[in-house]
């Protein structure tokens, strides 16, 4: 198994990546601890993995991520999932400062407090992986809100941490995931644009397997197991980078 007896924190375990990653992480060996801000998802998940750890944690607190790390001793992998709050579907010209700013400002500052929290640790020890996950959208994602924002502040982040921490024995690297179709609902894609329904749904399932080069959207346990790779040994020349898991949605 490629994890075996590393410990893995997945923040964001409660949705349907980080449940996926979580439950591919201990798959392959890993304890995993799974974080959140609602314990019902948590424990969802839980049910499905043998001894996985359970903390209700908001990654945007700062006092919580360093206590919750502090808890768990040793870190081999951390891997931020969190959600961000992006609102789509309107153009820039017509959108709310606060809805654009969301998920800049919460993305960058979960990322950072857990990235932090985890390569502090990690660097003491001269070893670990640090994980986030963004769409790929920094070079262009017109009706995405702030979404393209966010995600190239997310790439900037972590280029510059494995600059830092590489030296020191920590990898950081990222995973570029756009529309895994198993992770929509229309109660989930009206969170970010209300004019969505069934019909709608699977117009942009189709709409986005049409604009990969493979033409066919990837799947969640596609993703899960890029995961698993890039956290574990075999991928160990791999950092300051983002592996592109789009089926090739954007080419940089």
């Amino acid at each position: 198994m490629l994890l075996t007896d590393k410990t893995a924190i997945v923040y964001g375990a409660g949705g349907s990546i980080g449940g996926a990653v979580a439950r591919a992480f201990a798959e392959q060996g890993a304890r995993v601890h799974l974080v959140g801000r609602t314990r019902q998802t948590l424990e969802a998940v839980a049910a499905d993995i043998k001894d996985a750890e359970v903390a209700v944690v908001d990654a945007l607190d700062e006092a919580a991520v360093e206590a919750h790390a502090d808890s768990v001793g040793d870190i081999d992998i951390s891997i931020n999932l969190v959600t961000r709050g992006d609102v789509q579907g309107a153009p820039l010209t017509d959108m709310p400062v606060d809805d654009f700013m969301r998920p800049v400002t919460d993305g960058l500052r979960a990322n950072f407090l857990t990235a932090r929290a985890a390569g502090r640790r990690m660097a003491a020890r001269g070893s670990g992986v640090i994980l986030a996950l963004n769409s790929g959208s920094a070079h262009g994602s017109p009706m995405m809100g702030g979404t393209g924002s966010a995600d190239g502040a997310i790439d900037t982040l972590v280029r510059n941490l494995a600059i830092e921490l590489g030296p020191r024995g920590v990898r950081a690297v990222g995973l570029w995931v756009a529309g895994v179709p198993e992770t929509f609902t229309v109660e989930k894609l009206a969170a970010v644009n209300p004019a969505i329904d069934a019909a709608a749904v699977q117009g942009i399932v189709d709409n986005l397997a049409g604009m990969r080069m493979t033409r066919r959207n990837p799947t969640l346990a596609e993703v899960a197991a890029t995961a698993v790779f890039l956290a574990s040994d075999h991928a160990g020349g791999i950092t300051g980078t983002f592996v592109n898991a789009t089926g090739g949605m954007v080419s940089r």
